[in-house]
């Protein structure tokens, strides 16, 4: 069985120790630069991969690119093929952070071409629930090599987003808290506010009480709420930087939604540009 989405603890932990799977812990804090690192070392899932956002899942800054810009697509496989990833394993990634980094991997997998992949439901608290081994110890890792194919059509561009603003032929769904996206409490960014027409979809809204991801009948109701009969291949997914709008994008695959694509560089590489237009408040 492949799992492509979402993952429970229980089943990941029947495939510990099975060789045709890797398990990347992603956990991160954007106020500490070193915070999952020293997580990783202190437990981890046994056999987990430690990728760090900013060294793995991003590449350089210029300043008008965004804060967590995509890496250059080899440098990502290579980085992969040196983790003991290959084009055949089941990878399954975690975080501590409701799943938002978690899904930046599990984007990238699937923007170089790989479908097996998937996010654990819960992430490191359902694993310490369910009372599962953790461990300090780094795992011995027999570097390989993945082929990449390239999806480009899983991503669009600050260009494409400007070319089709005035047409409204397509959906912005914009993962950020109601306050940033009405350009208030920005503490991350120098402009507060969003795109025009973007609508709001909090990432964390796609959990339930337990941290876990809603059923997939009901993500389907409310995004179908938010998005109306618009083609989810018409959607384009932002947020900050291009790293929880991939929660979104991946509750929208679990609920059946399929083919909606991400804006990578999201409200931190659109308001670097002055000549780009900017709203605020709801609507």
């Amino acid at each position: 069985m492949n799992f492509t989405t979402l993952i429970s603890a229980g089943d990941l932990a029947a495939h510990l120790g099975d060789p045709a799977w890797v398990v990347c812990d992603c956990r991160h804090d954007l106020l500490n630069y070193e915070a999952g690192r020293r997580a990783y070392a202190r437990a981890h899932i046994p056999g987990a991969r430690f990728l760090h956002l900013d060294e793995d899942l991003s590449g350089p800054r210029n300043g008008r690119n965004g804060r967590h810009p995509l890496p250059h697509p080899i440098t990502f496989t290579l980085r992969l093929g040196a983790l003991g990833i290959d084009n055949r394993r089941q990878v399954v990634a975690y975080d501590a952070s409701a799943g938002c980094y978690a899904a930046r991997l599990w984007w990238m997998l699937r923007w170089v071409g790989h479908i097996r992949v998937a996010v654990l439901d819960g992430g490191w608290d359902a694993w310490e629930q369910a009372a599962h081994p953790v461990t300090p110890d780094a795992p011995v890792i027999v570097s390989t090599t993945f082929n990449p194919d390239l999806q480009p059509h899983s991503s669009v561009d600050a260009a494409f987003i400007v070319s089709h603003l005035a047409r409204q032929d397509i959906g912005i769904l914009d993962a950020r808290s109601t306050d940033r996206f009405r350009g208030e409490n920005e503490t991350l960014d120098p402009v507060g506010g969003h795109i025009p027409g973007a609508v709001n979809r909090f990432f964390r809204h796609n959990l339930d009480e337990s941290g876990r991801f809603k059923p997939a009948a009901v993500l389907e109701r409310e995004f179908g709420n938010l998005l109306g009969n618009r083609p989810p291949d018409t959607v384009v997914h932002q947020c900050g930087s291009g790293v929880t709008a991939c929660h979104n994008l991946l509750a929208m695959e679990f609920a059946g939604l399929n083919g909606s694509r991400l804006y990578p560089g999201s409200w931190s590489e659109w308001c670097s540009d002055s000549t780009r237009p900017v709203s605020v408040g709801t609507a």
